[in-house]
């Protein structure tokens, strides 16, 4: 498949993908209000008539078919209405038919043929229209050859309605020029308003593609519709120019003749600004991923790059104020392209949240229970491929939770809680961090049950009695490990929670467990907004180097032996601004031989992540480095190092290798 088909095909299943979300809302949003409303319906017949439109150009039958029923269905109840008691069937017969469509989109995406036996698919379809239709009540002959006169009436007036036809013309040598004139199409469809076009059966005729480049594409519209078509076809994506032009149309024996009309109204910016209009720079596009991983892999190597020039002993020599004030300004650059670079990446959490209303919408169904979903902190936005890599952990959570989680009516009403369960999806920037968190008011952890069965499987390393809560729960992400006594369809509680911590440790992040018996559980992501550069502090502690974020470091200071308070239970404390904090001393937490013990002799560095503060003891400090972020090997995941408070590894521009302080989770430890 040559580079413009496949940007056809990314085009589609974007398009596709994001209208199958658009229509799981309105599903849900008539599912609540128990009715369907004239916007629901529109929009509905809207989005199946664009993926009927784009799945027959695409050759995709399968999905064109379902695709076009469904829109049959809903242009019926758009023009005859539909009884209120039917709603909840229509609902469960177009997640049913949308779910299929998503099916079918998976196997395009993963190069599987479609499905060829859709002809049962159909006839559910149709039998559910002529049920429906069967009990509309028909309309009463003199109304109806009413609005067929009125409409008659209408049709003599169009010869005098003053008509514009908006002549398009596309990119040089992008090919596939009929796809781009039907989504102009489908685009225009959505404003609601009345125009036709030429070439027609463009999304089933490619051949059209040559009449489009040789004598452009025209939307027809009248006066009052200009405006708004002129709107979207001046955003619409591989649009060169456009051009306005008079349109009179007039009918003689059957036969219809148009003249179009370049007189000096095309050239008259005070007859009308939108005659020879001209379009501007387009405010969006769409890039592959793939081409923003590159991206950010170049910025990252012109980081190393720039290190390798200042730490160059030869370059440490010139004594030049220039060459200091150039270095300084190319620093500058860096640092704004780095930042730019990173927020290409980042989307709002809020397209993970809401996918999670369908799973519980239909596990609430499946297993007879009834649950809210709340949602806080949707806008909160994170790395692209971060929000991919935790969209299945936070799905595997949300099921959990709805199958293990939470209690039956008759269990919730026993236990005195409200009938209805609730699941809270949660997420919020702690300034470094996002942390992710799903919270259920379900019967929780069961410490004991969990240290029973470890301990049947032989999975404990020491005497029960030693493990502290913490220490149990962790047991939950152990592989296989699990509670549930019997395997349901959907999940235990445990299953797969191995696969979930893997795959948020593989983006960087940790994962907290934390329940009340009773009263619910809560688990927590701790992820970083991006994967590849920080600026950080480098410390030496011993023969090592450390870097410290720079996002958690408050101050660093020295101290001496007197300001230090020694308690029996928290250890090593200082006195800052009224306030104490515990010492951490990095050489102990390590186990580094090193020569400075005395407070005295080192550095404090008070640092934060979250709502804890404490301060690390370290030897001393080189200074500020931009640093290129490298994962931890593989291998080194069995050693629990990001639990022991190292985040990954950097590569600096002498060919040393620091590692990089996980500040959150060495506060964990003390």
């Amino acid at each position: 498949m040559n580079n413009n088909l496949d940007s056809v095909l990314d085009m589609y299943l974007f398009e596709t993908n994001s209208l199958l979300e658009q229509l799981d809302d309105i599903l849900l949003k008539a599912e609540k209000d128990k009715s369907f409303d004239k916007e629901c319906i529109d929009e509905i017949f809207r989005i199946m008539h664009t993926i009927k439109g784009s799945s027959a150009m695409m050759q995709f039958e399968s999905i064109m078919t379902i695709a076009h029923k469904i829109e049959d269905l809903f242009y019926f109840i758009r023009e005859k209405g539909i009884e209120q008691n039917h709603n909840e069937e229509l609902v469960n017969l177009v997640f049913k038919y949308s779910d299929f469509i998503k099916g079918e989109i998976l196997k395009v995406e993963e190069g599987i043929e479609l499905e060829t036996d859709f002809e049962k698919y159909q006839t559910e379809i149709t039998a559910f229209l002529n049920m429906i239709s069967e009990k509309v009540v028909k309309t009463d002959k003199n109304t109806k050859a009413a609005k067929e006169a009125a409409l008659t009436e209408e049709e003599t007036k169009t010869g005098d309605t003053e008509m514009y036809a908006v002549k398009i013309m596309f990119d040089d040598d992008i090919s596939m020029e009929n796809v781009r004139a039907f989504i102009i199409v489908n685009q225009l469809r959505e404003t609601g308003i009345d125009f036709t076009y030429k070439p027609e059966n463009i999304e089933n005729i490619p051949e059209t593609s040559q009449e489009i480049v040789k004598n452009g594409f025209f939307v027809y519209v009248n006066k009052e519709s200009l405006n708004t078509a002129v709107g979207v076809i001046s955003k619409a994506l591989n649009v060169k120019d456009y051009t306005v032009l008079e349109y009179n149309e007039y009918k003689n024996n059957g036969k219809e003749y148009v003249e179009a009309h370049s007189d000096a109204r095309r050239s008259s910016s005070s007859q009308s600004p939108l005659i020879n209009a001209k379009q501007g720079k387009q405010s969006l596009i769409t890039v592959n991923l793939s081409k923003l991983d590159k991206l950010v892999d170049i910025v990252g190597e012109l980081v190393i790059a720039e290190s390798m020039v200042e730490s160059d002993n030869d370059i440490k020599k010139i004594n030049s104020e220039s060459f200091k004030k150039s270095t300084r300004q190319m620093r500058k650059l860096t640092d704004e392209l780095q930042d730019i670079v990173m927020s290409l990446r980042m989307v709002p959490i809020s397209g993970t949240f809401h996918k999670m209303q369908r799973i519980i919408r239909d596990m609430g169904k499946e297993l007879g229970k009834e649950v809210q979903l709340i949602l806080s902190g949707e806008d909160t936005e994170i790395d692209k491929t971060i929000a991919d890599s935790i969209s299945d952990p936070i799905m595997h959570l949300v099921r959990n939770a709805m199958d293990h989680g939470i209690e039956s009516e008759q269990e919730r009403i026993k236990a005195g809680k409200d009938k209805r369960g609730t699941i809270t999806l949660s997420a919020y920037n702690t300034g470094g961090e996002i942390h992710i968190t799903v919270e259920d008011d379900g019967r929780g952890f069961e410490a004991e049950k969990i240290l029973q069965k470890a301990s049947a499987k032989g999975l404990l390393t020491k005497p029960e009695s030693e493990y502290s809560q913490k220490e149990i729960f962790q047991l939950l992400m152990m592989p296989g490990f699990s509670t549930n006594e019997k395997v349901t369809e959907y999940s235990g509680r445990g299953v797969g929670m191995d696969v979930v911590k893997s795959n948020v440790e593989k983006v960087g992040g940790t994962v907290v467990l934390d329940s009340n018996e009773g009263l619910g559980s809560k688990i927590t992501f701790k992820i970083p907004l991006t994967l590849t550069i920080v600026s950080g502090m480098q410390v030496v502690v011993g023969n090592s180097v450390f870097i410290i974020p720079i996002k958690n470091i408050q101050q660093s200071f020295r101290a001496e032996e007197k300001d230090i308070i020694h308690s029996p239970e928290q250890g090593e404390m200082i006195l800052i601004r009224e306030k104490c904090y515990p010492i951490l001393r990095i050489n102990q937490h390590f186990n580094i031989d090193t020569e400075v013990t005395k407070i005295d002799d080192g550095i404090l560095i008070l640092v934060e992540a979250g709502e804890n503060s404490t301060c690390l003891f370290v030897d001393s400090i080189i200074g500020e480095q931009q640093v290129v972020v490298k994962p931890l090997p593989i291998i080194l995941n069995k050693c629990n190092l990001k639990e022991a408070g190292i985040y990954g590894c950097s590569i600096l521009g002498d060919g040393s290798i620091n590692l990089i302080l996980d500040v959150g989770n060495l506060m964990e430890r003390i």
